[in-house]
């Protein structure tokens, strides 16, 4: 097959998503399939674009497998903007459109989402190129954005609740992450559209990240000793409740808690634990680095807020589990990451935004070492069988060989 992808981030932009696409792209390349991949500049890092890439507004790259074209993101120096950031959004799908439209008949398009305008971009492709196109939902926008209070405005609301429906209606498949966004996105489709959502979980690679000896030199660049780590790795951002953090320092200065990201609440964050000595502060390292970041904690926290994990599943959590480290979830019961946890048998899980069940939690992991070691053994073993890139390519393959066949 020949198939059109546009995407916000792809390699070497170190975004969670853009590594889930590339590796997509890879796998499905290695079955013999050609790609066309429209996406950005890479400008995730510092949310400005990397240097040496500079100074060109598309740039085409011609691979093994097919071509990637980048184009500018339209960063703005405010990341804490959501106006300028929608613009830049705009502005990114706009010419991300115009690009993706060169190439002839494909066999389907991959849209992927966020930022939301990727489905109309997608759709515009499709009519030109005619390939089907599968819209694939990371993150159900804008339900995240309201849950977490980045979206108040109504008529913003409205606009991006119209531009959600037009998306998943003019798509031929929509895909998520979990049976929770399916329920969510079914909701909003008429009873003759529903079958179109397919839930293809994200993938790990579990080549690439594996269990590693806690003392890592990471540790030593942070001046962190032996004592028990605590990490949340992963984008800093309003939907992860991180001040739970911040309770669990001031009840254990034994530990050290280790935030390692960035995002729009980190400096507000690092305000915050100014008088803890226990809470440090990391920034993202480059992708071949992960799985010595992993290791640096003993335990890994998913903190969402309260009802976000109906609307968006945290991919790192299957990346804790590859590095075979034991779970600390924060996080709506019954819920993707929830019943992951469970049936892995690879952490606890607590309520969200509740301070003291978090401690508690916190606490009884803290005092059986051995037993988190049984966990994290437990996690990896479970995504070995469950999450694997080719898994996910197949799973994509075959959905756009049962739409070109419809």
């Amino acid at each position: 097959m020949k198939l059109a992808v546009v995407c916000p981030h792809f390699a070497p932009d170190s975004a969670p998503t853009g590594v889930v696409i590339t590796r997509i792209v890879e796998e499905l390349a290695a079955r013999g399939h050609e790609l066309h991949v429209v996406t950005a500049l890479p400008w995730y890092r510092h949310h400005r674009i990397e240097p040496g890439w500079e100074g060109r507004l598309v740039r085409k790259e011609t691979t093994e497998w097919g071509t990637i074209r980048r184009i500018h993101p339209f960063p703005g120096p405010d990341k804490h903007s959501l106006p300028r950031r929608a613009v830049g959004f705009a502005g990114f799908s706009a010419l991300a459109g115009l690009t993706g439209l060169r190439g002839g008949r494909v066999d389907g398009v991959l849209a992927m989402s966020p930022p939301l305008t990727m489905g109309v971009t997608g759709w515009g492709i499709h009519l030109v190129r005619r390939g089907p196109l599968v819209f694939n939902v990371q993150d159900v926008f804008p339900d995240a954005a309201i849950e977490a209070g980045a979206i108040t405005n109504r008529h913003i609301v409205r606009l991006s609740t119209w531009l959600e429906r037009v998306s998943y209606r003019r798509s031929a498949a929509v895909t998520v992450l979990s049976d929770d966004l399916k329920d969510n996105v079914v909701a909003k489709l008429p009873a003759d559209q529903r079958h179109k959502v397919r839930v293809i979980p994200n993938f790990v690679d579990t080549q690439a990240i594996r269990p590693g000896d806690r003392m890592t030199p990471y540790r030593t660049e942070l001046g962190i000793g032996d004592e028990p780590v605590v990490l949340y790795a992963g984008n800093v951002g309003f939907s992860q409740s991180l001040d739970l953090v911040f309770a669990a320092a001031r009840h254990r200065p034994d530990v050290t808690f280790l935030i390692n990201g960035g995002g729009s609440a980190r400096i507000a964050l690092q305000q915050q634990a100014a008088d803890l000595t226990n809470v440090r502060f990391g920034d993202y390292q480059p992708a071949q680095r992960l799985s010595e970041v992993l290791a640096t904690g003993d335990i890994h926290l998913v903190p969402l807020k309260r009802g976000l994990a109906r609307s968006s599943v945290p991919s790192k959590t299957y990346s804790i589990l590859a590095a075979g480290r034991p779970v600390l979830a924060s996080i709506d019961e019954g819920t993707e990451v929830a019943k992951v946890v469970e049936s892995a048998g690879a952490g606890l899980s607590v309520a969200p935004d509740d301070p003291a069940a978090f401690v508690a939690a916190l606490d009884s992991l803290l005092a059986m070492p051995d037993r988190c070691a049984v966990m994290g053994a437990a996690g990896r073993s479970w995504v070995e069988q469950w999450a694997s890139p080719a898994a996910v390519a197949a799973a994509y393959e075959a959905l756009f060989v049962e739409l070109l066949n419809r």
